[in-house]
């Protein structure tokens, strides 16, 4: 199972591959990367390249707006509700220095981060960002802290 699931992390899709799959334009897929929703992989050359795990993230993305109606500013406040501090365990001066903590307008991995825990990271490899590539383990996730 290990091995299936680091299958879906590589990045093996150009970005009109991408967007055929999903039914949408390669203008659609910047955006959502301009607005902090996906980040896809990019080569030297600058080129996109989107994994099993990014197009089922980009699966919820349109799922949420074209069924459920959500708005991108909803589906960035619904990715900020992703507690990241705790399942990081930051200290509260970490939070302290934290905008993903301290502005909760959209994913942690949409902030520039500097002095703390996550300054030396890729946010692209975060397990706060591999793990909720799924509309359903965000609900969860969110449920789990609304029910404590």
């Amino acid at each position: 199972m290990v091995i299936e699931e680091q299958n879906k992390s590589v990045p093996l899709y150009s970005i009109s591959s991408a967007a055929r799959m999903l039914n949408i334009s390669v203008h659609t897929l910047r955006m959502y990367e301009r607005e902090g929703l996906i980040l896809p992989f990019k080569k030297d050359t600058h080129h996109r390249l989107y994994s099993e795990h990014d197009i089922e993230r980009l699966k919820c993305i349109r799922k949420s707006i074209k069924e459920k109606k959500f708005t991108i500013p909803a589906i960035k406040t619904m990715y900020s509700f992703i507690p990241c501090w705790d399942i990081k365990k930051c200290s509260k001066d970490e939070r302290d220095m934290c905008p993903a903590f301290l502005k909760s307008e959209g994913p942690c991995w949409s902030y520039h981060h500097s002095e703390n825990s996550c300054s030396d990271k890729d946010c692209r490899n975060c397990n706060i960002y591999t793990d909720f590539n799924n509309c359903e383990k965000i609900r969860e996730k969110i449920k789990e802290y609304t029910t404590k």
